[in-house]
């Protein structure tokens, strides 16, 4: 994954750089109204990463020690670590085959009367049917959380994703699509919510440093610290970043659809096994992966001979079960889950990638493939 940047993000750092405002302020406010104004919800926060984001959202939610979080063990560990952070259990869900995410029937079996959140991903940006398990939750009182870290782009019928969650989590890291360098954004519907978490990201201050500076250079404006906070702010110089990139992310999408949609032609018979963009939505793919077929060589000859040929793959989404902190995590069998990090990889594909690197990647593919 390499980003998209260029002279117009390096002019908006520079600019909050001859600023003297480089920490929290003005353009993070206007990077949230902007991110808020393209998904169409009412509130966007602004923070230090995505993984500060979901533990911000599951704080948010009423989570804490002893509660449970289901969550999908294919992941970036981070979606797990979020639940511990709180000192809540995650508790780990199969996924479905097709598109790497949680379903409604994955969900269902593990909940319980301590179940507090079900995290939702949009894995590798294919939008997950967060309908239907906010269908299956909603009534059971449990909190759906979206985790769109990789998700910024993908369309959930016809939506932004994460539009309609009460609570969504993004990433700016730079293997998304959108990205700040390092950062993340919660989104929430509702003005209370987002007001505690504004105050949370800072130390749990009633004040903001922006607004107390605003306030007559800060004379006379005293803050209180109603509740142990965080500091989880994002700055100036990562927003301005971020207000380019926002603009230039229609731009990133078609592009990474136009060369998904290339390489599924040019592989031909492994074009099925190429992700796809499921019938609820359509995604940004911000990870383009491949499963084997069974009768290929391993993964990790796979991705030696393809690094020979000169081409940069890597292994698919991770299991968070499988890792040391996690493996006496999980409750019940993970089939799709193993299947799906065992015998996937992520092709090369960003927005400057050339048809002639592509075609280098199908050649390489097709000699150790067949």
């Amino acid at each position: 994954m390499i980003p998209w940047l260029g002279e117009e993000e390096a002019q908006a750092a520079a600019e909050a750089v001859r600023s003297g405002w480089v920490a929290q302020g003005p353009r993070v406010a206007e990077f949230e109204r902007a991110f808020a104004e393209y998904l169409g919800v009412p509130h966007a926060v602004a923070v230090s990463s995505c993984t500060t984001a979901l533990q911000l959202a599951l704080i948010g939610a009423g989570v804490g020690p002893g509660d449970e979080v289901v969550v999908p063990s294919l992941s970036f560990i981070a979606t797990a670590n979020a639940v511990t952070y709180v000192g809540a259990v995650p508790v780990f869900a199969d996924v479905e085959a097709a598109t790497g995410n949680l379903t409604a029937e994955t969900v269902a079996p593990l909940l319980t009367e301590r179940t507090r959140a079900v995290i939702a991903v949009d894995q590798g940006g294919v939008p997950v049917d967060l309908t239907a398990i906010e269908a299956l939750a909603g009534p059971r009182g449990i909190t759906v959380i979206e985790d769109a870290a990789c998700g910024a782009g993908s369309l959930l019928r016809g939506r932004p994703v994460g539009s309609g969650a009460a609570i969504a989590a993004y990433s700016f890291h730079p293997r998304k699509l959108l990205t700040t360098g390092e950062g993340g954004m919660v989104t929430c519907q509702d003005a209370e919510l987002a007001a505690r978490l504004r105050r949370l990201r800072e130390h749990g201050m009633s004040v903001s440093a922006a607004d107390r500076h605003a306030a007559s250079g800060g004379a006379g404006v005293v803050e209180t610290y109603d509740e142990i906070g965080y500091n989880f702010r994002m700055t100036d110089i990562q927003a301005a970043i971020g207000l380019v990139q926002l603009g230039k992310l229609p731009a990133m999408v078609a592009r990474r659809r136009e060369l998904a949609a290339r390489y599924r032609s040019l592989l031909g018979p492994l074009g099925e096994r190429l992700v796809a963009d499921p019938a609820h939505g359509t995604g940004n793919f911000q990870a383009c992966w491949l499963l084997l077929p069974e009768d290929a060589p391993d993964r990790t000859e796979v991705l030696t001979r393809l690094a020979a040929a000169g081409v940069s793959a890597r292994r698919g989404i991770m299991a968070a079960h499988l890792e040391a902190p996690y493996k006496a995590a999980a409750r019940v069998a993970l089939p799709n889950t193993e299947l799906l990090t065992g015998r996937s990889l992520i092709l090369p594909l960003y927005h400057t990638l050339t048809e002639q690197q592509q075609d280098t990647v199908v050649g390489a593919l097709r000699a150790i493939l067949g």
